[in-house]
């Protein structure tokens, strides 16, 4: 008999911008929807509580501090972030796929949020190509 695996949290990042060939009428009927959803879900336990992000931003590198952007293109533009609590990668994408603001031009970038220490000797995301 085999053990069921346990949930773990998925990061999700909202990324892009409303598509420009729908209404406010309907994207702002989406965003109502998507507000019903996610508190249905955090009440369910299947999200944990995320934010939209704003516009400000700093970027802090070796080089310094640098406070005046665009950091990125506007399809890179990440509006907000919340929790999938879920038993895989796929169940956290069919959560997110729910997602009632998705037609109307935003993608979701799921991640598993690892729980391990980094270290130097460990190939992760931060290792550089060889």
């Amino acid at each position: 008999m085999s053990e069921a695996t346990p949930p773990s949290d998925y990061l999700v990042l909202s990324r892009g911008q409303w598509d420009t060939t729908a209404s406010k009428e309907d994207i702002e009927a989406a965003i109502g929807k998507f507000y019903d959803w996610y508190s249905r879900n955090l009440e369910a336990g299947t999200m944990k509580p995320g934010s939209r992000l704003s516009t400000a931003g700093a970027l802090v590198s070796k080089a310094g501090i640098v406070t005046d952007g665009p950091f990125g293109e506007a399809k890179e533009v990440i509006g907000g972030y919340w929790i999938i609590v879920a038993r895989s990668l796929r169940e956290a994408a069919e959560v997110a796929a729910q997602n009632p603001c998705m037609p109307y031009g935003l993608t979701f970038e799921i991640r598993p949020l690892e729980s391990a220490r980094a270290s130097a000797y460990d190939v992760t995301n931060e290792t550089p190509s060889a």
